[in-house]
Formats: structure tokens, C-alpha cells, sequence
């Protein structure tokens, strides 16, 4: 085939103790999925359903790489979250035969011009400014379900210049993994490849320039960035 411009090369995630690669076709967001970050953030943590926002595959920044500080923001905020990989897909996927979709798992920060959110939600506005830019997804390698199971708990940290900032459990997802995986299912198609970022706990906050991220997950591994 003869492109017309240059394509973009593909985005990947490195696997642990494997050459191969990961390729990555979307990148999911559930907003709101721990009570106490739920409360933080002004809302109620009952069990409404779950809602969710994109980010891009080019906003992927691995193998513990920079963090460049956002252009129009003040107030970038750190969050970090589970990754869900996806092996294969489908519609309407029943939350008993979820976790067979699954591939592996990552740690990950939503990064977030949280002051360009809240212009959004007050103008009733996308969420794609504040959260969907350059550079907006560290994650690290993935690990693979038979290397480690399957996750229903674990502490889930993240310190800033080894100050701690955010902690809380696995098991305090309000929508556990199963059930994000079918829900989700039943709003778009699931594909092989798809990422899905499962929500922050309590404790997010700003980062400035030079801020050193340690984010961490139990069974899981670790992410480092710099706020360049």
C-alpha cells in the first residue's frame, strides 16, 4: 500500500519479561470510580452508573519517559489508575465471561488540566481539552494475567518528590473490573488492544515543573515520570 503522507507509527506497551509488544487500538476512562475521590471532586459515590471519557493512543508516554508540562493550564493534575489491556472484545459482554477478555495489567496517570475541566463542566462542555492532550497517559509495562491472575485488591499509591499523595485499595472500586468491562461493552464494540483506565483514588493534586512521580500498584509494578 502507498500512503499518501507519512502513517504515524503505531502505539505500544512493552510486556514483561517478553520482547513482543502490545499493540494499543483505544484508550478508555471511567471517571469517578472511588467513593473518596468521588466526594473530593463534589459528587455522590452511590452506585450511579458509570461514566466515561477518551483519551488518544498518541497521548502514551512509557518506558517511565518525561511528562511535559501542558501549554493553557495552571493546574495539571496527577491521578493514577489500574490499566485494564484487552486480549479480545466484543459487544455485550456478560460480567461472569469478562475477565476471559482480559490480557494483562499496567499502572497508569490520567493527567489532567484540571482547571480547563472545570471550565468544561461549568460551560457544559467535552472533557477532550482538559484531559485527551499530549502526553496525558504515562503508563508502564504490562504484566500479564498468567504471571500475576487477576486483581480484586491492592494498595494503589502515588508519591510526588516521595512525599505520598494518593493511597487506596483495589478493592474500593465502586465499579469493579468485570463490570466496567460490561458495561462499557454495551455503549461501544470492544477490540483486542483496547486500554481501559479504571479511576484514581482520594488525593489528587497539582504538579509543577521538576515534580518527581512514583505511582505504584501492588502485583501490578511501577511508574515513574518527571514533570519536564
Amino acid at each position: 500500500m502507498r500512503y499518501a503522507i507519512t502513517p504515524p507509527e503505531p502505539a505500544v506497551l512493552p510486556i514483561r519479561g517478553t520482547d513482543a509488544r502490545f499493540p494499543v487500538h483505544r484508550i478508555y476512562c471511567v471517571g469517578r470510580n472511588y467513593a473518596a475521590h468521588t466526594i473530593e471532586m463534589g459528587g455522590d459515590p452511590d452506585r450511579d452508573p458509570p461514566f466515561f471519557f477518551q483519551k488518544n493512543t498518541d497521548n502514551l508516554v512509557i518506558n517511565d519517559g518525561n511528562f511535559p508540562y501542558p501549554p493553557r493550564t495552571e493546574e495539571v493534575h496527577h491521578e493514577v489508575e489500574l490499566v485494564v489491556a484487552l486480549a479480545t472484545g466484543g459487544r455485550d459482554i456478560a460480567v461472569e465471561r469478562a475477565l476471559g477478555r482480559v490480557f494483562g495489567y499496567a499502572v497508569g496517570l490520567d493527567m489532567t488540566r484540571r482547571d480547563l475541566q472545570a471550565q468544561c463542566k461549568k460551560l457544559g462542555r467535552p472533557w477532550e481539552i482538559a484531559k485527551a492532550f499530549e502526553h496525558s497517559a504515562p503508563c508502564s509495562e504490562l504484566v500479564t494475567v498468567d504471571a500475576i491472575g487477576h486483581l480484586d485488591e491492592g494498595a494503589i499509591w502515588l508519591r510526588v518528590n516521595g512525599e505520598m499523595r494518593q493511597e487506596g485499595n483495589l478493592d474500593q472500586l465502586i465499579w469493579k473490573v468485570p463490570e466496567i468491562i460490561s458495561y462499557l461493552s454495551g455503549l461501544f464494540e470492544l477490540a483486542p488492544g483496547d486500554l481501559i483506565m479504571t479511576g484514581t483514588p482520594a488525593g489528587v493534586g497539582a504538579v509543577s515543573r521538576g515534580d518527581a512521580l512514583h505511582a505504584h500498584i501492588d502485583g501490578v509494578g511501577e511508574l515513574h515520570t518527571t514533570v519536564a
